[in-house]
C-alpha cells in the first residue's frame, strides 16, 4: 500500500479499493499486510470497494460452482464502483499512454482501468502488484 495514495483533493469519496492481487492472496490463505487489512475490513464491516474488472478477475479464477456462487454473492454485497464504460476505457488508455511516454510499461492493461477507478473515486488502492507501484510513483502525471 505504501505512503502514496490515489486520492484526489476535494473529492467526495474516500476509502480503500482492494485489488485482485489481494483477493487472490486472501482466498489462498496467504498472510500479508494487505490481506490482514482486508480481513480487518471484513471482520469489522468496514467499507470495501471494488470495480467491475476486479469482480471479473476474481470470479474467473474460482474453480468450482459452489465457491463461485458463494463468492459472487458475497462480492455483490460490496461497494462496487460504477462509471460510464466509455469514460473508463478512455481514462485507462490515457493512464497507459502517459506512462508509456515516460518509458514505463504496465504489464496488465486492466491495472490501468483499476487505477482509473481508484483515481476517479478518490480511493486508495490496496495491492500486491508492482504495476501499481509504478502508477503510484507517477500519480501526479495521472490526475484526472
Amino acid at each position: 500500500m505504501g505512503g502514496k495514495s490515489f486520492r484526489n483533493e476535494g473529492s467526495m469519496s474516500s476509502g480503500l479499493l482492494f485489488d485482485t492481487s489481494v483477493w487472490i492472496d486472501y482466498f489462498s490463505g496467504i498472510d500479508t499486510t494487505q490481506t490482514i487489512l482486508l480481513t480487518k475490513h471484513i471482520e469489522n464491516d468496514l467499507p470495501i470497494f471494488i470495480c467491475p474488472v476486479i469482480l471479473q478477475e476474481v470470479l474467473q479464477g474460482v474453480g468450482n460452482d459452489k465457491d463461485y456462487h458463494k463468492i459472487k454473492n458475497s462480492f455483490l454485497e460490496l461497494n462496487i464502483l460504477s462509471e460510464d464504460p466509455l469514460e473508463a476505457a478512455i481514462g485507462a488508455a490515457d493512464i497507459y499512454r502517459k506512462l508509456r511516454k515516460k518509458g514505463l510499461t504496465i504489464r496488465k492493461s486492466n491495472d490501468c482501468l483499476i487505477a482509473w477507478f481508484a483515481i476517479k473515486n478518490s480511493l486508495e488502492i490496496v495491492h500486491n502488484d508492482r504495476d501499481f507501484d509504478m502508477i503510484l510513483d507517477n500519480i501526479e502525471l495521472l490526475r484526472i
